[in-house]
């Protein structure tokens, strides 16, 4: 069997850890009335995107296995349903 490429870790992009760091603040100021440092927003984002990135990565994993499933499922009744009658 052939070694598979580890998948390297989740990263995202500057623009998108600024976006995300926007959203924590607004969250914390809507939610709890709180404002939050710049540093505490990228020790959460920092947290999420090594603990919750690779789970919520794995389930669109998931979803797509079992959407492709379905879709070969469907091809394998499309092709019989071209058969002709030999009679």
């Amino acid at each position: 069997m052939k070694n598979r490429k580890q998948i390297p870790q989740i990263k995202l992009s500057d623009s998108q850890k600024e976006k995300l760091n926007a959203e924590i603040k607004a969250f914390y100021l809507d939610e709890r009335g709180e404002e939050i440092g710049i540093i505490e927003q990228m020790q959460l984002l920092e947290l999420f995107e090594q603990k919750m990135a690779p789970i919520i990565y794995n389930r669109a994993l998931d979803d797509v296995k079992q959407w492709f499933s379905q879709m070969l499922g469907n091809m394998d009744s499309d092709y019989y349903a071209l058969y002709k009658n030999e009679e």
